[in-house]
C-alpha cells in the first residue's frame, strides 16, 4: 500500500466524518437505546401494557373499538395491536395525533390514554432526526458514507508490519491521553466494525428499494409483494367499523391461529394489512394480509410457508438489525456495538484536533525559529 494511496484514504475517512460525525453520534445512541425497547418498555408501563390476569376468553375487538367509539369519538384508528402470547396484555389502539388508547382484553374497558413516549422520540429521532422525510434522507445518505467510513478505516487499521499487530489490537491503557483516545478509536472500530457493517446494511435495506433489489440479485430469487391467487371474494357490504375489523380479527384467528402478535393498520393508501407474527427461531414467520378498505375484500396475502429466499432475507432483517436474532446476548452485542459507532466520531474529533494543534505549534515554533535565525545573521553582517 503506498503512502498516497493511504494518505487519499485518510483524508476521505477524516472528511467524511467531520460532515456526518454529528448525526452518526446520534443514531449510534438511540440505536443502543432502542434495541431494549421492549424490556424498557416492559419494565416502566407495566400499568398500561398489562391488566391482572383472569381465566376468562378475549372479549372480542369489537367491543374494544365500541369502547373506543364512545371515550374518543373524533379520533381515527390508524393501529390496533393485540398480544395473544400474553392474554392478560392491553389491546392498544393508536390514532393519527400519536396517542394510543390500552385496552383492558377480559371486559374491554378502557385502561390508559397516553401520548407518544419517550421512547417513540427515541425511534423517531433514530430513523428520521425528528425531521420527517428531511431527516429520512439525510439519516439513509449518513449510514452509506459511515459504511465507507467503517471500510476505509479497516484500510487505515491495517499496521504495515506484522509485528506491529499486538499493538494494533490492544488499548495502551497507561499511555498518554492521546495515545488512549486514539487506541480507542482505531481498536475499538476494529473490533466493532464487522458488526457495525451487519447493522449499517440491515438499515440500508429499509432505507432503498436498490438494496432491497440487490439482495434478491444474491440470492437468486425474486422479493414477493404479496400473492394475488389467494384471493378471497367479500359480499360488497360496508359494515360499521368495529363489525369489520372485528369479523376480520375473528375469522383469520381461526384460519391462522397460534399468532404471538397481531396488528391491523391503515397504510397511507387507504389499504387496510393485517400481520401476524408467529414464534420462531431465525426468521421471522409472518403472514400479511392486504383488504380493500372499502368493501372488506382479500386484495393479496403473504404466507411465510411460502416465502423464498429473498423473503427470508427480508424477514430476518430487523433481527438482524437490532441484534434479537441471538436473543439477549445478541441484543447486547448490538448495544455495546451502537455505544462504540457513537464515540468514533468522538474520538475521532479529537485525533484531529490534536493533530491541528501540534501543526499549529509546529508552524508557530517554525516562525520562531526563522525569526531568531535572521536577527542572528544580521548581527553577524554588522560585525563583519
Amino acid at each position: 500500500m503506498t503512502k498516497r494511496f493511504k494518505k487519499s484514504i485518510r483524508l476521505i475517512h477524516l472528511w467524511l466524518g467531520l460532515g456526518t460525525g454529528l448525526i452518526v453520534f446520534i443514531i449510534g445512541i438511540t440505536g443502543c437505546l432502542y434495541v431494549f425497547e421492549e424490556e424498557i418498555r416492559d419494565f416502566t408501563q407495566k400499568e398500561r401494557l398489562y391488566v391482572p390476569a383472569e381465566n376468562m376468553p378475549f372479549v372480542g375487538l369489537e367491543k374494544i373499538i365500541r369502547t373506543f367509539d364512545q371515550v374518543a369519538p373524533k379520533e381515527k384508528i390508524t393501529v390496533i395491536r393485540i398480544k395473544e402470547k400474553q392474554p392478560n396484555a392491553t389491546v392498544q389502539l393508536a390514532v393519527k395525533n400519536d396517542k394510543v388508547y390500552y385496552f383492558n382484553p377480559y371486559d374491554g374497558s378502557l385502561v390508559y390514554k397516553g401520548e407518544a413516549d419517550w421512547l417513540d422520540t427515541v425511534e423517531e429521532l433514530h430513523t428520521s432526526l425528528l425531521m420527517g422525510e428531511t431527516g429520512k434522507f439525510i439519516q439513509r445518505w449518513s449510514v452509506v458514507v459511515f459504511v465507507i467510513m467503517l471500510i476505509t478505516g479497516l484500510v487505515l487499521w491495517f499496521p504495515r508490519q506484522m509485528r506491529l499487530l499486538k499493538q494494533a489490537l490492544t488499548i495502551k491503557w497507561k499511555g498518554s491521553f492521546k495515545r488512549v483516545n486514539y487506541d480507542l478509536h482505531n481498536v475499538l472500530g476494529f473490533y466493532a466494525s464487522g458488526i457495525l457493517l451487519i447493522i449499517a446494511l440491515t438499515g440500508l435495506f429499509f432505507a432503498f428499494k436498490e438494496v432491497k433489489t440487490a439482495a434478491a440479485f444474491l440470492t437468486g430469487t425474486k422479493l414477493k409483494d404479496g400473492e394475488k391467487q389467494l384471493l378471497v371474494k367479500s359480499p360488497d357490504v360496508i359494515d360499521s367499523l368495529p363489525v369489520s375489523y372485528g369479523k376480520l380479527y375473528h375469522d383469520f384467528s381461526i384460519k391462522y391461529p397460534g399468532a404471538d402478535l397481531t396488528s391491523i393498520s391503515v397504510r397511507k393508501n387507504g389499504e387496510l394489512r393485517l400481520r401476524m407474527i408467529y414464534p420462531y427461531k431465525w426468521a421471522r414467520n409472518q403472514n400479511t394480509f392486504y383488504f380493500d378498505s372499502a368493501t372488506g375484500s382479500l386484495s393479496k396475502a403473504k404466507l411465510f410457508r411460502n416465502f423464498n429466499r429473498a423473503d427470508l432475507v427480508e424477514a430476518i432483517n430487523y433481527d438482524l438489525h437490532t441484534g434479537r436474532v441471538f436473543g439477549l446476548f445478541g441484543k447486547i452485542v448490538a448495544c455495546i456495538a451502537s455505544l462504540i459507532a457513537a464515540s468514533l466520531p468522538v474520538t475521532g474529533l479529537i485525533i484531529w484536533l490534536k493533530k491541528k494543534k501540534k501543526k499549529r505549534s509546529f508552524r508557530s515554533l517554525a516562525s520562531v525559529t526563522e525569526g531568531k535565525s535572521a536577527k542572528l545573521s544580521s548581527k553577524k553582517v554588522i560585525f563583519l
